[in-house]
């Protein structure tokens, strides 16, 4: 069965989820030909990360396309898009062509992404947020807690995913575990880990 052809836009650490936005400065001529290109056809970018650097690495084989949904063009070619999130994917082939943008065909069946996710049970809500807080603060990094605290389960647990500093194989794995409370899991476990380097090995402050 033909996959679907999508435009992608590899960029290392750089998540998309399903309902969750994306901000995105195009400035390199290959990128500000796919939103145009997008712009004139169905407003779709492909977000995927290179599985190394160089000019035409390979690419991880899930990413996640997205919808165009605000975009500002810049009287110098360049744009100020926002992306959101819409279906993850996985990539059958890449396609041999002749635009300065890559192609690839890819496929939806692996994953259900069209409904919100379930509710997370209470304890692992909690444990995400302390874990997060400790991060935070051993870090240095100002958050507004009452904010956070308002936030939906999936859009807490993808946003920490797109946002925290995590390498890129780290990030991979956020985008492909199949459900949000399989991600809060993983998530409080990177957090410890990628935490230990900054609070003395114990994995998290005192702080509460």
């Amino acid at each position: 069965m033909a996959g679907t052809r999508l435009s992608v836009f590899p960029l290392a650490g750089a998540l998309l989820f399903p309902r969750m936005h994306l901000p995105l400065h195009i400035f390199e001529p290959r990128y500000r030909a796919l939103v145009s290109d997008s712009l004139a056809r169905d407003r779709r970018i492909a977000m995927i990360q290179p599985r190394a650097d160089g000019p035409r690495p390979p690419l991880f084989d899930v990413g996640c396309v997205g919808r165009i949904a605000q975009v500002d063009a810049l009287e110098d070619g360049r744009f100020n898009v926002v992306l959101e999130g819409l279906t993850r994917f996985r990539l059958i082939a890449e396609i041999d062509a002749s635009t300065p943008f890559r192609q690839i065909e890819a496929s939806f069946d692996a994953f259900d992404d069209a409904a919100p996710a379930e509710p997370l049970p209470m304890i692992v809500r909690a444990e995400l947020e302390r874990e997060s807080r400790r991060f935070a603060e051993a870090r240095g990094y100002a958050v507004d807690w009452d904010a956070v605290s308002r936030l939906d389960d999936e859009s807490l647990v993808n946003g920490i995913a797109q946002i925290a500093p995590f390498d890129i194989a780290a990030k991979q794995a956020l985008l492909e575990t199949p459900t949000v409370a399989d991600r809060a899991d993983l998530l409080v476990q990177f957090l410890l880990f990628f935490g230990r380097d900054r609070d003395g090995g114990d994995g998290g402050s005192t702080m509460q």
